[in-house]
């Protein structure tokens, strides 16, 4: 908690994040080659869906990072309306953008992966349409971030907005459970293990971690241009 609340002034995020991409953009991009290699070469194809499967690498984690930097803006966003955390509204506004991306990549690659499974680019399944509305809650939050003069109002509506759309995310998870659905159940953490074999989980889980890097590095520099373009007005202000 005590490198958290170190890392909470602005100045020292920045001197911070600076140290750390370099290196992180390394790894990244290295992490990337080798997953590619693994995901579109390595990797057999599936018995049933052929080579489609390898879509499977991009669509799968880009939907785990959708969710899971929603839930980061969920948490940003208490962040700032209960402690007025200083660094919160800042990665918030860096946040949505590349959350909002993966959240599109996920949507495109699951309906080129839905036309030759279901016959459809798209369906109106429980899973997809509350991805979708996921989507929207990203857009809701890059606007209503910027539609104020003030930002701090802005900044203080996009949060509560997260809040409330936070109650998506259960529902994007647990929707192949609680409704019939065209989309396949969880084949990855489930109670009795992974239903996947080892040489398409292993890249897959690699791609994970690859592009979780990557969102990473993103709110990273997305979070250094906020905290400039902050100063900036701050600036013109007093001038």
């Amino acid at each position: 908690m005590a490198d958290l609340h170190f890392l909470a002034n602005p100045a020292r995020f920045r001197r911070f994040s600076q140290r750390v991409l370099p290196s992180l953009a390394f790894a990244t991009a290295l992490m990337l080659l080798v997953g590619l290699y693994m995901a579109l070469i390595q990797s057999p194809p599936d018995y049933q869906q052929g080579d489609t499967v390898r879509i499977m690498f991009v669509h799968v984690p880009s939907a785990w990072l959708a969710m899971a930097g929603y839930a980061l803006l969920a948490g940003l966003g208490a962040a700032l309306l209960i402690w007025r955390h200083p660094l919160a509204a800042l990665m918030a506004r860096a946040s949505a953008p590349v959350g909002a991306g993966f959240c599109a990549v996920c949507l495109l690659t699951g309906s080129l992966w839905g036309r030759p499974m279901w016959g459809a680019y798209w369906v109106w399944d429980a899973r997809l349409t509350s991805m979708l509305l996921l989507f929207f809650l990203y857009l809701g939050h890059i606007a209503l971030s910027r539609a104020y003069d003030e930002p701090e109002r802005g900044d203080r509506a996009a949060a509560i907005l997260a809040l409330i759309g936070v109650v998506n995310l259960p529902i994007i998870k647990f929707s192949v459970d609680w409704w019939n659905t065209l989309h396949q159940p969880a084949s990855v953490a489930r109670l009795g293990g992974p239903s996947i074999h080892p040489s398409i989980l292993i890249p897959l889980l690699w791609m994970a971690v690859t592009l979780f890097m990557l969102f990473v590095l993103l709110v990273l520099l997305r979070t250094d241009t906020e905290i400039d373009r902050r100063r900036l007005e701050n600036a013109e202000q007093q001038a």
